[in-house]
């Protein structure tokens, strides 16, 4: 039998894919990365042409842990011969697309990464203190096992789809499908889009351009009371730091739940250059009459019903404010309505080696473990409500990877920042005179 693993990551979107990059040079960590995909593909449904990151390229896989790396965005630039045309472009904002191939470009330098393996179960076994874990070769059936002393969860956090479209029926879908579904939704009388954030904002901008030339009408149905830009001041910006995560970290559960209710206009709004651009769109159209177009705002999806016979969506909409219910009747149904994250079902063997809040969410620690050891289970994009609306930053993965990585080698191999803001979150400690400048 081969020796054990010291760790093994299950899932491989970026955080994980940074994690891979940022291990790879440290010798006496062996580490092995399982994805259930082919290769990698981040969020393939929403590579629209103009679609960019809402984060500098500084946020890639690796630079905010170690400029000096080779797998850094630069680096890729560089091998590919763009470097000058990314600088002569002077936008800090990489496009999805160029993101997406950015991180296949690092993938294919490791060989640490196993692609279409399913990871199926995860077992404990007590004697030799190892995680076993089960996984099958999609493509041939082949079954493997692996061992490890410490596991890295980032399985992602699936599409969510409201209630009440459960098992509705017809060809609904979520944005995160929408390129492959384009075609077909521009045949339909009517296409209707219910959500809001960047993502919704995109496929409206994007099914907008096309109206006239489809002659669809077209309706954007937001349950926020506006189109939230994404806050983006540079105090603001300091919430992305190890001090706000240390401050939320300790705050009571209730306090936190409601904290990230109230700040999702810091990581769900919308570019407002977009906001702009669909406004600019919107007016251009209108000068040759009325567009075929609605924007509802402060309005809810309560119901939904599909009648097979005349491939139409009757969806039981709610005017929040005024607290009026209304029906609209459609053709085509867009759902961009987020993603939530769901507990994978391989790791039920060891649900008792995990520990939980009283809402039956990973009662994550600090330092991202949800073992009840608190040193052998960690996660990556799972903590929103014990860390806070940093969980899914790009900018962030860095310093959460060098904090994993800290606690996987038992010693600080990347700088871990303690301090990086000038305002202050929590109460002071004692007592402060005025002119004192805290340490």
């Amino acid at each position: 039998m081969s020796a054990p693993y010291d760790f093994i990551a299950i899932g491989l979107g970026p955080f994980n894919l940074g994690l891979a990059c940022l291990t790879e040079p440290i010798d006496g960590l062996d580490g092995l990365f399982l994805d259930n995909k082919a290769s990698f593909d981040w969020h393939p449904g929403m590579m629209l042409d103009s679609s960019h990151l809402q984060v500098p390229f500084m946020a890639d896989l690796v630079t905010l842990a170690d400029p000096t790396s080779p797998f850094s965005f630069l680096n890729y630039l560089k091998e590919s011969g763009r470097m000058y045309s990314f600088y002569i472009r002077e936008n800090f904002y990489p496009l999805r697309a160029e993101f997406n191939d950015y991180c296949r470009w690092a993938a294919g330098k490791l060989d640490t990464i196993r692609f279409a393996h399913q990871v199926t179960t995860v077992e404990y076994d007590e004697s030799e203190e190892l995680y076993v874990v089960h996984a099958e070769h999609t493509p041939t059936g082949d079954r493997h096992t692996y061992r490890a002393r410490k596991l890295v969860l980032g399985t992602g956090t699936p599409p969510h789809l409201p209630d009440a479209c459960h098992g509705l029926g017809g060809d609904l879908l979520h944005n995160a499908d929408y390129l492959d579904s384009k075609a077909r939704l521009q045949t339909k009388d009517s296409i209707t889009l219910v959500g809001s954030g960047q993502s919704a904002a995109e496929v409206y901008y994007d099914l907008l351009q096309d109206v006239d030339t489809y002659g669809y009408h077209l309706t954007w149905a937001t349950r926020s009371p506006r189109f939230f830009p994404l806050e983006y001041t540079k105090l603001t910006l300091e919430m992305t730091s190890p001090e706000y995560v240390d401050y939320f970290h300790t705050l009571p559960q209730a306090t936190r739940d409601r904290l990230n209710a109230s700040h999702k206009n810091l990581y769900k709004g919308i570019d407002s250059e977009l906001i702009n651009d669909i406004f600019d769109l919107l007016y251009q159209k209108n000068l040759s009459g009325p567009v075929r177009t609605r924007l509802l705002t402060n309005t809810s999806l309560e119901r939904a019903s599909y009648d097979a016979a005349s491939s139409t969506y009757t969806l039981g909409l709610r005017q929040e404010e005024q607290g009026k219910d209304f029906t609209l009747d459609t053709q085509g149904l867009i759902l961009a309505t987020g993603y939530r994250y769901h507990v994978p079902s391989f790791l039920t063997p060891v649900r008792d080696r995990i520990a939980w809040d009283d809402q039956g969410r990973y009662a994550v620690g600090r330092n991202y473990s949800i073992d009840t050891g608190g040193h052998s289970i960690y996660v990556q994009n799972a903590e929103l409500h014990t860390h806070g609306f940093v969980t899914p930053d790009l900018g962030m993965a860095a310093y959460r990877n060098s904090c994993i990585i800290r606690e996987l080698l038992g010693r600080e191999y990347y700088p871990v920042e303690k301090a990086i803001a000038f305002q202050e979150f929590a109460a002071p400690a004692g007592p402060h005179h005025p002119l004192e400048v805290p340490a």
